[in-house]
């Protein structure tokens, strides 16, 4: 299920965000990611429209997004693979239309899941607190086949 974010949600989104990071962002330090950890709890959650997806009840990803722009997709790596990110980016594109994302060079795990999903590279520029090179990625309505089956979370496709 699919659903806003609320206050009682944060520790669950944290430690979604910890999971997938630490699996995704190898190459940044841990000094960066704890003031990410801390930036997020702090400022992100707040300044971001946030979904999160549950499964059994519990809180495992979520997507926040600044206007059009992917702020963060993050999925617990124990739910990888089920459509959760791909239902999130799904709701995001709902309600706000084409989308953006920044995305880390180094990080194979997110560039691949935008890549299947139909974003396409813009650019690419230095993210300076990081250390790290950044691709720019946006989608738009208008790759989105109007007859796709819509399926429900966590469910593949029935085969066609």
């Amino acid at each position: 299920m699919i659903r806003k974010f609320e206050q009682e949600d944060t520790e669950d989104v944290l430690a979604s965000w910890r999971s997938a990071s630490e699996l995704a962002h190898p190459f940044l330090s841990q000094a960066f990611l704890e003031k990410e950890a801390h930036d997020v709890r702090n400022d992100y959650l707040a300044l971001a429209e946030t979904w999160v997806c549950e499964v059994d009840g519990r809180v495992v990803g979520f997507i926040a997004m600044i206007e059009n722009i992917i702020g963060g997709l993050f999925i617990d790596p124990h739910y990888h693979g089920r459509g959760l990110g791909r239902a999130l980016v799904d709701k995001a594109l709902a309600e706000k239309g084409p989308l953006e994302v920044e995305v880390f060079r180094d990080n194979v795990i997110g560039r691949r899941f935008y890549q299947a999903y139909g974003f396409h590279r813009e650019g690419v520029s230095f993210h300076e607190p990081s250390g790290q090179v950044t691709i720019q990625m946006t989608y738009t309505p208008e790759s989105i086949d109007e007859g796709a089956p819509v399926t429900e979370v966590g469910k593949p496709p029935a085969p066609s």
